[in-house]
């Protein structure tokens, strides 16, 4: 069983300090002192609730990987394994795998109870990172969500548009996950997506950090991090998930 859900945000180790100033002043979070053989990791600490985001230093341009906490890390692997996982490292408390399309993901064996609240914006709007979309190639994405469901165990239910269905967690988890059939072949990715009640003032304050927009979409904007990395703004309600009516 899935116990917790951490969204990992890799960042070039450069640019680390730039990126995450960013990302503690758009999530309301204080970033903990770095950890790790080269300072690599930081969590990002909410002022109420239990973290669920995680900061990483990474050689390339980075991207964005889950951690799902787990009850019994040496089932969970079994599992993962018999679904089709590839192992890349296993260690003490924790295994770094692949899914069948090469996307990256840890089993670790921590646990956080409480879900922050949304933060409040410019003229008190509301946004919570909820969600990170795992962005799959058409060739291999039926066998992908076949994965991701089996893996997680989570209801599956259609996205807003005809390229998405999603991972609806239990009640008490930080995050959901989007699963996006993308256009063309290309390595598998993934991108943190922030809930917003107003999406075109959430994009004009995370600008004043660095941010730019990238593209509109049919009801989200596209967002680059001053870094370089894609994130996604989008209309859910940042307290409960659903879309507007």
């Amino acid at each position: 069983m899935i116990r917790w859900i951490w969204a990992f945000l890799d960042r070039p180790a450069d640019r680390f300090d730039a990126a995450f100033a960013f990302w503690s002043a758009v999530t309301g979070t204080q970033l903990s002192e770095r950890r790790g053989a080269r300072g690599e990791f930081a969590t990002l600490i909410p002022p109420a609730g239990d973290a669920y985001l995680r900061a990483q230093a990474v050689g390339g341009p980075g991207g964005t990987h889950l951690d799902l906490d787990v009850d019994d890390l040496a089932a969970a692997r079994r599992h993962a394994l018999d679904l089709g996982a590839e192992t890349v490292t296993d260690h003490q408390g924790w295994s770094y795998l692949r899914s069948p399309q090469g996307q990256a993901f840890c089993l670790t064996t921590e646990d956080g109870r409480e879900i922050p609240p949304p933060i409040a914006g410019p003229g008190g709007t509301l946004s919570r990172l909820d969600q990170v979309t795992l962005d799959i190639a058409p060739g291999g994405y039926d066998r992908e969500v076949t994965f991701w469901a089996a893996l997680t165990g989570w209801e599956l239910l259609p996205g807003s548009e005809p390229e998405f269905v999603r991972l609806t967690p239990p009640s008490g988890l930080p995050l959901r996950i989007l699963l996006q059939r993308l256009d063309a072949d290309r390595p598998s990715t993934a991108h943190p997506d922030i809930a917003c009640t107003d999406i075109e003032a959430v994009a004009s304050w995370h600008e004043t950090y660095g941010a730019r927009r990238v593209s509109r979409g049919a009801h989200w904007i596209v967002m680059n991090d001053p870094t370089g990395a894609v994130y996604c703004l989008t209309p859910r309600d940042p307290r409960t998930g659903s879309l507007p009516a």
